[in-house]
């Protein structure tokens, strides 16, 4: 599925007409001719959802830095664009070529990109899960006998599908968020070690869901800055990342330790080759990322 609009049949009556978009999608699959209504304010919606739950999944898949008002944005721009292109009347390698330039457009304006590579694994994932979500809705809809036919890149459907998928994400994002909460307050504060090359440093640490710093895809943790002067020299650093705060935007040092160990009354977790950041102002414990408790 390339960035496959999916239209909703509207239901027939006949009032508002103001609000309807009558689209004409001619030979479609190359047999068909088929004239339907669809609601414009339905299909926007449907397509937003779509857009959005790909996106986001893109996002968990590749670790990125994206915030929700940026897949939102791209999501309204993918959902105008499903709209229109079936007006557009393009077929063959021309609608083809449309298609998978329109999904390189949403990729590029969703994600926040220090490298190429990074662009080019949150666009292959948001094509991968299009083409896996077009194969389940395809495969569902045969088993159940519903109504659903394929054209020139699009799908029409007598379910809608992207709606009940956004629904169950925000569901599942309200979850864990009140899942961390919850583990925040029970962790409460933890003893932490850091390590590198020969060098340890100790400091007390608690796991904050307001943490979203993440550098080539992975969770940063910040310490205190006397903390990382004892494992490394914080001058020579020449890595860094950008962080936003109530006081505004600015970028933090960072280098990667060896390991941090995360005492937990009488559990220990360990992580590997972890990202640390310098905190830019004083602070006394380390404000460790949620991925690393999701981890525990």
């Amino acid at each position: 599925m390339l960035r496959c609009p999916i239209c909703i049949p509207a239901p027939t009556s006949h009032k508002n007409t103001k609000y309807k978009l009558f689209a004409a999608f001619l030979r479609i699959a190359g047999r068909y001719t088929l004239r339907m209504q669809v609601y414009v304010e339905l299909a926007l919606a449907e397509n937003f959802c779509m857009d959005f739950v790909l996106l986001f999944c893109a996002k968990l898949l590749c670790k990125n830095a994206c915030g929700y008002r940026r897949i939102a944005l791209s999501s309204a721009l993918g959902a105008c664009f499903a709209v229109l292109f079936p007006l557009m009347r393009l077929a063959g390698v021309w609608a083809v070529a449309v298609k998978v330039l329109s999904g390189l457009a949403l990729a590029a304006a969703c994600g926040r990109f220090s490298r190429f590579r990074q662009y080019a694994a949150f666009a292959a994932a948001f094509f991968a899960l299009s083409f896996a979500l077009g194969g389940a809705v395809f495969a569902i809809f045969s088993l159940a006998g519903w109504d659903v036919q394929a054209g020139q890149g699009y799908m029409i459907s007598s379910v809608p599908v992207g709606i009940p998928l956004f629904l169950a994400l925000m569901l599942a994002v309200a979850c864990r968020a009140i899942a961390l909460k919850i583990r925040k307050r029970k962790g409460g504060t933890m003893h932490c070690v850091l390590c590198l090359g020969d060098r340890q440093a100790e400091t007390d640490g608690f796991f904050d869901s307001g943490n979203s710093v993440y550098f080539d895809g992975e969770p940063v943790t910040i310490v205190p800055a006397h903390v990382a002067a004892v494992l490394t020299d914080v001058s020579a650093l020449s890595q860094s990342v950008k962080i936003h705060t109530v006081t505004g935007s600015s970028k933090i040092k960072i280098f990667t330790a060896d390991k941090i160990v995360i005492y937990n009354g009488e559990k220990q977790h360990t992580i590997k080759y972890a990202k640390i950041g310098i905190s830019p102002r004083p602070i006394v414990r380390a404000v460790l990322h949620p991925d690393l408790a999701a981890d525990d």
